[in-house]
């Protein structure tokens, strides 16, 4: 299924992962981005309209808008005279949240999910500790509510709650960081929490260390101790890959149902 993150949090305004409007052409962008960011259409090939016209039984003006799309995010380029020509990797915009979403969905998942982990690891431990100094009082206070919330959710294995909690959690500090740059990172750690959670990457009952670990990171924001808050942000990044790591191990055992 073809999903997106919508940009509100939970509460009054919930945070969700909303279908992609369907149709002709949200059926022939997803298919043709996903065998692009997976391989199965190799960079340097070339394709024509004719040929995708064809392919997937559409009009050529909804093929050209998929084309537009796909152009946009760097995937394919056209030349005169030879056609449409598929990008390689290097050329992709890889913070676009659809292709972080279509990588996430390729035999390259564990890939994406490293490096975006360590993009995190680079940003959001310095966002908690700049959240320390810089979110107000009630900011504060919220998030060491929504960090207890996350507890409950994660003992009683709500994984649907727990997943919208962890991802406004998350978007809460990058926002307290009051780095307008960090913030617009929101969407892209939303993709990997959610595409954790689509591809079973994620316990049923969160490890009670990384929930320890949350409510460390509010706990010290709230009592403007940067150092402490960093640390605890720090554990959250190398407990989530450790997770990742061990689960997607497990699943790729030969014989493993």
């Amino acid at each position: 299924m073809l999903y997106c993150v919508t940009q509100s949090p939970p509460g009054s305004a919930p945070l969700q992962h909303a279908p992609v409007e369907t149709g002709l052409h949200a059926r022939v962008l997803d298919h043709l981005g996903t065998d692009i960011c997976s391989g199965e259409v190799t960079a340097g090939s070339v394709l024509s309209i004719e040929d995708l016209v064809d392919r997937y039984q559409v009009s050529r003006s909804v093929i050209r808008e998929v084309l537009r799309v796909l152009a946009s995010m760097g995937l394919i380029e056209t030349r005169r005279r030879v056609g449409i020509m598929i990008q390689s990797a290097e050329a992709w915009k890889v913070f676009d949240p659809q292709v972080i979403r279509w990588r996430l969905a390729s035999d390259g998942r564990m890939a994406q999910m490293r490096s975006i982990t360590e993009l995190r690891t680079a940003v959001e431990p310095h966002a908690a500790w700049l959240a320390a100094e810089r979110i107000g009082n009630d900011e504060a206070s919220e998030l060491v509510g929504l960090a207890g919330k996350m507890w409950a959710a994660g003992k009683a294995g709500d994984e649907a709650r727990f997943l919208d909690l962890d991802i406004d959690f998350h978007r809460r500090v990058l926002a307290a960081s009051g780095n307008e740059m960090f913030a617009k990172l929101q969407l892209i750690v939303a993709e990997v929490l959610a595409g954790r959670h689509h591809y079973h990457l994620m316990p049923h009952y969160p490890d009670e260390q990384a929930l320890q670990l949350h409510a460390d990171v509010a706990q010290a924001i709230q009592r403007r101790d940067g150092e402490r808050a960093r640390k605890a942000m720090v554990g959250i990044m190398e407990q989530g890959f450790a997770e990742m790591k061990s689960m997607w191990e497990r699943i790729a055992e030969p014989g493993e149902a």
